[in-house]
């Protein structure tokens, strides 16, 4: 019979506990197999599954994609190559199905038939791990996962397939001969996004585990930590227990302030009796969440207690003598806050981020979470990815079951607290976009809980009489956020920052939105004044929060509204002198040791005069843009955006009206339309439409922003701010 090798990779979010495989069409080919066909794949030992073909990007990969209860089946790892060939299967005419070893499984009414139900057509061989998804109404009480069953018996023997004459038996008990499913039933693909730091930690923890024999060979000796850091609800935790169940290892848990006694000796003894258990039943994981309540600078705590359990822990991690059969993985999300002991290699050989998701991330964490879900039909995953930009896998979780509760309280007054809920109800239940529009008001990114994040409303069709300045702020924000590889392949640097400076109300803020709109980038709002504190350091601390977080959550515009409030000339001020040191930060952020990458600054002020000149060279804010009062043609652009959905006569003439408002601002526009409407309010309640008339009566009533003066002095400001270099004709005509 034909078979290929092929290598093993983790399996699509949604096919998790289906019991498919997924071929790209070659090895579909080769073997003479059609979607929905079953095919033998042998490992360590051997076992079946159905064949669908794989995505496009996978095609002539030599990849086989299977989900965690397969690889355990076949005995593999993400990585090893197995054997797949066409199956002989035949209908299970019997099943009997048992708990796996160590377990407790508790049935409820008819749990057979919808054990048979949820496993229609599934092959399975003697031995297999079966998981059943368990939910509302399903037999398996107050749980809501797969819950792993083994298969116990079949008849007759060798690969079957589960149909509606199979006889399904229920043992209560395990039965002997058949291992327990260890670790915490947490596989690979529960893990979203985070690629290449699951596969940075696969090959330091997994390798020295399932092959010491490369480590004796090399004469080295294998990592003992991995120290994962990152912003809270990233994934560090939900890793480490991926990690112990796809090795098979036993998982120890230690959550930081647990070990911590007041008793002298006690936390120390804890800390001892873990490791000494590890070393007694290897291979082993020891996970330490919150690392830095147990172990942090000595030199900076007052307690006898902390120096003593850091001093043990340095101990103990000396101490692992078993060659990479016991290793301890560290989380924490202050890593500056460790004692630098730890983080020496020998220890904690390698520190590994756990960042934020980017949009790829994201809509892998989104599938997962909303695989069981009932989703309707109106509901774009790709579309939530593009809108929950700073949201960690938490925060997505927490998105999904917001949307649900959303689902239950409307269906809420039909359910009766004291009677079952009747079948056609249930199945009336989806979610639909609507429940994660109103989910999405309610959860807020994590990763920028300490600064003001939002995403923008506003595009570009909001945005009036800009005219050629809207041009240079695309190439210089929308460009270097949508097409960074463009400005690699032609060798420069893109613009670092814009600053927009004209007089108040001309949409500088505006434009900031609408590009973090376009650009779908996070827009950090930051209010000048803000930023300013009495307490010494505080001021430049919250600055350098703001970039950081922004970096974390890249792509995104940092926008500093008022920027002469807190970047004014520095020697002009006296006192505490802390707009001083806000400008040195900012000086420091903007071209310091720390590169930008996918952040943009944008600032804005009605003051350019007074900002500090070393703000404005190149390489800091790059373009420096005048935002002033619109012309005629903009004016009329403005009046349509603000009349858009304005019931107007058929005697109003906005040309007449962009001819009336010379000076008049976009906000002294806005307002004019605001006013008119008003008029015409107060005279009729019931008003149907504003004529002409009401807007002349505005125009009496809303004064212009733009004075004459205001204009003079921007103009030299113009002047002293326009680039270029005058060159002398002669010296390129050949003149002397």
């Amino acid at each position: 019979m034909k078979e290929i090798q092929l290598k093993v990779a983790k399996a699509y979010p949604n096919d998790s506990a289906r019991g498919i495989a997924r071929l790209d069409p070659n090895a579909l080919l080769t073997l003479r197999l059609s979607p929905g066909d079953i095919i033998e794949i042998e490992g360590r030992r051997t076992s079946a599954a159905k064949v669908w073909r794989a995505d496009r990007q996978d095609w002539s990969q030599d990849y086989i994609r299977i989900d965690g209860f397969i690889r355990h089946n076949v005995g593999v790892s993400i990585g090893d190559r197995v054997k797949i060939r066409r199956a002989k299967e035949a209908e299970a005419l019997r099943v009997v199905i048992s708990p796996p070893a160590g377990a407790h499984t508790y049935y409820g009414e008819d749990a057979a038939e919808q054990i048979k139900r949820q496993t229609l057509k599934r092959p399975i061989v003697r031995g297999d791990v079966l998981p059943i998804m368990s939910s509302s109404g399903h037999p398996f009480i107050g749980r809501m996962e797969a819950v792993p069953l083994v298969i116990a018996d079949t008849d007759p023997e060798g690969v079957v397939v589960i149909t509606e004459r199979t006889e399904v038996s229920l043992l209560d008990r395990p039965v002997k001969g058949f291992g327990s499913v260890k670790g915490t039933g947490i596989a690979y693909e529960d893990v979203g996004g985070l690629r290449k730091e699951v596969q940075r930690i696969r090959e330091m923890i997994e390798l020295p585990m399932k092959h010491p024999e490369v480590f004796n060979r090399l004469g080295i000796e294998p990592p003992k930590g991995v120290l994962l850091h990152g912003s809270p609800g990233t994934g560090k935790t939900l890793i480490a227990k991926a990690l112990a169940n796809e090795t098979n290892a036993n998982f120890f848990s230690i959550a930081g302030p647990e070990v911590m006694s007041k008793y002298y000796g006690e936390s120390e003894q804890r800390l001892r009796e873990i490791f000494e258990e590890a070393n007694r039943s290897t291979p082993s994981i020891i996970f330490i969440d919150e690392l830095d309540s147990i172990a942090p600078k000595r030199g900076e705590v007052t307690g006898e207690v902390e120096r003593r359990v850091v001093a043990q822990l340095l101990a103990m991690m000396d101490g692992l003598k078993e060659r990479g059969q016991v290793v301890v993985i560290g989380a924490t999300n202050r890593i500056d806050a460790i004692d630098p002991a730890l983080r020496r290699p020998g220890r904690f050989d390698r520190e590994i981020e756990i960042g934020v998701p980017d949009r790829v991330d994201r809509l892998e964490i989104l599938q997962i979470h909303v695989r069981n879900m009932p989703i309707d039909g109106s509901v774009s995953l790709e579309d939530l990815a593009d809108r929950t930009n700073g949201f960690v896998g938490a925060d997505i979780s927490a998105l999904c079951k917001e949307a649900a509760m959303k689902v239950l309280r409307r269906h809420l007054p039909e359910i009766s607290f004291d009677d079952d809920i009747p079948e056609e109800v249930l199945e009336e239940m989806s979610v639909t976009a609507d429940d994660f529009d109103d989910a999405l008001k309610e959860i807020e990114p994590s990763a920028m809980r300490e600064v003001f994040v939002e995403i923008s409303d506003v595009t570009w069709r909001d945005v009036g009489g800009m005219g050629p300045v809207r041009q240079e702020i695309v190439e210089s924000v929308e460009w270097p956020l949508r097409r960074p590889a463009k400005f690699e392949e032609m060798g420069i640097r893109p613009p670092r920052g814009v600053l927009l400076y004209g007089p108040p109300g001309t949409g500088k803020t505006l434009i900031a939105r609408a590009v973090a709109r376009e650009t779908k980038a996070n827009f950090i709002s930051v209010k000048g004044p803000q930023l300013l504190s009495k307490w010494v350091g505080e001021s430049e601390k919250a600055v350098r929060e703001v970039f950081k977080k922004a970096r974390q959550v890249s792509p995104a515009i940092i926008f500093f509204d008022e920027l002469d409030a807190i970047a004014p000339m520095r020697g002009m001020e006296e006192g505490p002198r802390t707009s001083e040191r806000v400008v040195n930060q900012l000086l420091a952020e903007l071209d310091g040791l720390e590169t930008l990458k996918d952040v943009v600054v944008i600032g804005a002020t009605n003051r350019p005069d007074i900002i500090d000149p070393a703000l404005l060279r190149s390489g800091r804010f790059d373009r420096l843009l005048f935002v002033g009062p619109p012309d005629r043609a903009g004016r009329l652009e403005i009046l349509r955006i603000h009349t858009k959905k304005t019931p107007n006569g058929d005697d109003v003439s906005l040309e007449e009206l962009a001819e009336l408002t010379e000076s008049f601002v976009g906000s002294d526009l806005e307002s004019l339309c605001r006013e008119a409407v008003m008029l015409a309010l107060r005279e009729d309640p019931e008003a149907s439409e504003v004529e002409m008339r009401h807007y002349r009566e505005a125009l009496k009533r809303v004064r212009p922003s733009f004075e004459e003066n205001m204009g003079r002095y921007y103009e030299r400001i113009n002047e002293r701010f326009r680039g270029g270099v005058k060159v002398d004709p002669s010296s390129y005509l050949g003149y002397r």
